[in-house]
């Protein structure tokens, strides 16, 4: 008879929340991890304790286990410019206020220092793998790459100029070398993204629809974000936005629409026959006044909805757990239905959900042997958790990302007992004060 298995980690806890199998919470369990940064399994504590042999234990007796979080949408370079033009319409805090303050900043220098802020802060609420969309995507990568953190890098595509590139020809060259890059990596991957139907011709789309396919790419749109878009793109091109889409090829489980806010009946049509996922920013879209996703619905219908908290500039947090807690509320609001988001749904929205619209289902998103260990560790013996009947409606409707006391990512710790440990606090924040006093700013 074998004796117990060597591993590199043993993590303990009090509650687990797998995901997997679903609306299941698990007590007094343990979760073994191996020196690859993969679940071995989850399992009893007593049983954990003669089966292992841990390299390293951690005890965490007043804590909840669950997959680390999955923000399918941002722009994160744009936590520099968080606060700068609130409270305004969607086009005036575009075109008045975050395309001139763009103009002016971006650089390779914003983009890395603001990454890196972003970054800081989603390791601090629980995310563990991020999509992103912004200029200078490579400077993205490298912050995540330094951190430690999981991600998928849509790279920016616009049919004119940009600060990173002079066409849409430049974007698909710079791109693609990133995408190249990459290819090897196991936490960083490089997709396409294509800013929207109003703002990148047919003809680019048709493009990123074959290169997409041939690279096996995913692709990350904005698509219906308000009334006033949709209607002015029926009026130059006698279709709905995601018509364009669709004839441009680019529906299929590749691609990810974000925002979605105007839905209706030939849209559901559509989405129902492509696989591809819709990605729900409620935070942002009730704070620019842009609309409501249809969640109850798109989910009646077996369309699979993922989270996203948008830019800082326009949310103004990247705390997954408040977007899950607005989303499960604007949900039942929207659909006059108090059951129409549970706090479980909500969860996985937030992870496995998120883990397949980015096409990472097999890797993340749920706590399954052989699946990567991005976890973290929820601590919830404070004040404001008691009393304790339902840990996962407490993670939903008390906003607890500040209670993250733990990150790991392939089984790397990336914060312990709230310290960021692949990041430097100290330098995260000097960075970011010294861009507010930037006269470019203003």
């Amino acid at each position: 008879m074998s004796g117990p298995q060597p591993i590199e980690l043993l993590i303990k806890a009090r509650w687990v929340l797998p995901i997997i199998p679903e609306n299941r919470l698990l007590e007094d369990c343990a979760l073994a991890i191996d020196s690859e940064g993969n679940i071995v399994a989850l399992l009893p504590q007593e049983e954990a304790t003669r089966r292992f042999i841990p390299a390293r234990t951690i005890e965490l007796p007043n804590h909840l286990l669950m997959p680390g979080l999955v923000n399918c949408h941002g722009h994160t370079p744009m936590t520099l410019l968080r606060g700068i033009a609130d409270d305004q319409p969607l086009e005036i805090w575009l075109q008045d206020h975050i395309f001139p303050a763009e103009k002016r900043l971006v650089s390779d220098n914003f983009v890395r220092d603001g990454s890196m802020l972003a970054i800081a802060e989603m390791i601090r609420s629980g995310t563990t793998c991020f999509s992103d969309m912004y200029f200078y995507p490579e400077q993205t990568a490298h912050m995540a790459r330094q951190a430690g953190i999981r991600s998928q890098i849509m790279f920016p595509v616009f049919s004119g100029a940009t600060p990173w590139s002079n066409s849409a020809e430049e974007c698909f060259a710079k791109g693609l070398e990133l995408h190249d890059a990459y290819r090897s990596s196991d936490l960083i991957s490089v997709g396409f993204g294509p800013h929207a139907p109003y703002s990148v011709g047919i003809e680019i789309l048709q493009k990123i629809a074959v290169l997409a396919q041939e690279l096996d790419a995913p692709i990350q749109i904005h698509a219906h974000e308000t009334a006033q878009e949709v209607e002015e793109f029926v009026q130059a091109h006698d279709k709905r936005p995601l018509q364009q889409i669709a004839d441009a090829g680019l529906l299929s489980p590749l691609l990810q629409l974000v925002h979605m806010t105007q839905v209706n009946a030939a849209d559901m049509a559509l989405l129902n026959d492509s696989g591809a996922h819709v990605v729900h920013c409620p935070r942002s879209n009730l704070k620019l006044a842009s609309g409501f996703t249809p969640v109850h619905q798109l989910l009646g219908a077996g369309i699979n909805v993922a989270l996203g908290t948008d830019g800082a500039a326009s949310n103004n947090s990247l705390d997954m757990f408040a977007e899950m807690n607005m989303a499960a509320l604007l949900a039942k609001a929207v659909a006059g239905d108090a059951t129409a988001l549970d706090a479980h749904r909500a969860l996985r929205m937030a992870t496995l959900s998120g883990a397949l619209a980015l096409g990472l289902e097999h890797r993340i998103g749920s706590l399954e042997t052989g699946k990567a260990a991005d976890v973290i560790a929820i601590d919830l013996h404070d004040l404001e958790s008691q009393p304790l009947y339902n840990p996962a409606s407490q993670l939903v409707y008390t906003q607890t990302g500040h209670r993250v006391s733990h990150v790991w990512v392939a089984g790397k710790p990336l914060l312990q007992n709230r310290q960021l440990e692949t990041l430097n606090e100290r330098e995260v924040i000097a960075k970011a004060r010294w861009w507010q006093q930037n006269p470019l700013t203003r």
